[in-house]
């Protein structure tokens, strides 16, 4: 169910919120075909070898529901100490990829064994990440103008710089009032419309004032996104997402173009504490990221803890709501299937990991499973890839243990039988 809400415009001290182409192709030309889609789909590698070759249009292969079905799965395991661990990406050679601070870990296997820890640079720190569909790179994005860049699913990496223009607020340079990139779900190619192909990552301005969490600043943070349209040596950052106060957040595409952003929001106009909310806000884009309207609160899914009041308790204050959620569209054909993931408990204590399910592009979430009963905090969303090892698979890293919501790094690797327990999912899919 969802709720839309109006959004006024805020000023304060002169500030106002407001809330085809031709290519070359390699090898042997028999090796490419054009799908329905429209997509250039790779058969073999440049020695004629059946696989897909790095560096080739080969998309994101959308796979079939049944894969996601079968046996249940359902595997958790503890991979790293501390805080972190927000970056999860599925090659598409199948590798599934988590990134914490500047190493790395992979999975060869979907996600039963790990490697060892490889580190990748220097200065990898406050990125977010991204998979190029169009060319198999993985790019590490940093707000301060470069990026990390791998060529080869993660083996490689080489420091780039890149450029990042502002908005029409002249937010989001570098060299002016800069993004934050942390802290997000990593980022997708668009696959369907008008700019398929477009890089495209949630995204926050935050830093307007020298200390941006005193009243009245607090109003003037806000999310929005950053895309690029020549693989990653370019992006923009967009118009504001339509509320602000908010941050942290999760971009997904459903398969008629429109873009779905769910965001954290961390602060209320104090004036006005009726209007305090426990409901995840999340806003649409009809134009590829480029701007960002249509702000609705789900009345299925929570931003966080539920408690909200005036009175600072615990870690849930005026300036601290909120919680960031992973969020997901299943790489299904003809299907959108989404996936959110947040704590669910009616207090103000992080705990109770959870994962909800939409069956309709998010119109409304009747399934939902918990996954972690403990303290647990940030989470991010990831999938398998169809003809992989890591086929049919969905992936939950989350901070949380015993010890504290943000005490470890954990994975939980499940499909969607597991989610649905012992419902039927054609009763979802009927409706």
């Amino acid at each position: 169910m969802t709720l839309r809400i109006v959004v006024f415009c805020i000023c304060y001290a002169g500030i106002c919120s407001f809330y085809v182409t031709a290519m070359n192709l390699p090898g042997n030309s028999d090796c490419y075909r054009l799908n329905t889609d429209m997509e250039i789909k790779a058969l073999c590698d440049n020695t004629g070898n059946d696989k897909p070759a790095v560096g080739s249009f080969t998309g994101f292969r959308q796979g079939s529901i049944e894969e996601f079905l079968g046996e249940p799965v359902f595997l958790l395991e503890k991979m790293f100490d501390g805080r972190g661990g927000r970056n999860i990406i599925t090659a598409q050679d199948g590798t599934v990829l988590v990134f914490h601070r500047d190493f790395l870990i992979e999975s060869k296997d979907g996600g039963r064994t790990w490697s060892d820890e490889r580190f990748i640079g220097e200065d990898v720190r406050g990125y977010n990440s991204i998979l190029n569909e169009q060319n198999g790179e993985i790019l590490l994005v940093h707000p301060e103008g470069y990026n990390w860049k791998s060529p080869d699913n993660g083996i490689t990496w080489n420091r780039e710089v890149i450029e990042i223009l502002p908005n029409s607020m002249l937010h989001g340079s570098p060299d002016g009032v800069p993004l934050v990139l942390w802290a997000m779900q990593p980022g997708v190619t668009l696959m369907f419309g008008e700019h398929k192909g477009r890089l495209i990552m949630a995204s926050r301005i935050w830093r307007v004032a020298d200390n941006p969490r005193v009243f009245p600043w607090w109003l003037f943070q806000y999310s929005n996104s950053i895309y690029s349209d020549d693989n990653g040596k370019t992006w923009q950052s967009s118009s504001p997402f339509p509320d602000t106060g908010t941050g942290e957040g999760a971009i997904a595409e459903l398969s008629d173009g429109r873009l779905f952003y769910s965001s954290r929001k961390h602060y209320f106009d104090k004036r006005f504490p009726e209007h305090f909310r426990h409901e995840l806000h999340y806003a649409f884009s009809y134009d590829g990221g480029e701007n960002w309207e249509d702000l609705r609160l789900s009345l299925d899914l929570p931003d966080g803890p539920r408690y909200r009041d005036e009175k600072p308790v615990g870690m849930n204050f005026n300036g601290h709501f909120g919680l960031l959620g992973g969020l997901l569209r299943l790489p299904v054909d003809g299907k959108d299937i989404l996936l959110y993931s947040n704590v669910d408990t009616p207090c103000h204590n992080r705990k109770r990991l959870t994962v909800w399910a939409s069956f309709d592009g998010g119109e409304t979430w009747p399934v939902k499973r918990l996954v972690y009963d403990g303290p647990s905090a940030y989470s991010s969303l990831g999938a398998g890839r169809t003809g992989t090892p890591s086929e049919g698979m969905i992936y939950l890293i989350f901070e949380g243990g015993e010890k504290g919501p943000h005490s470890e790094v954990n994975l939980a690797v499940f499909n969607l039988s597991w989610l649905l327990g012992d419902q039927n999912i054609n009763d979802f899919l009927e409706r």
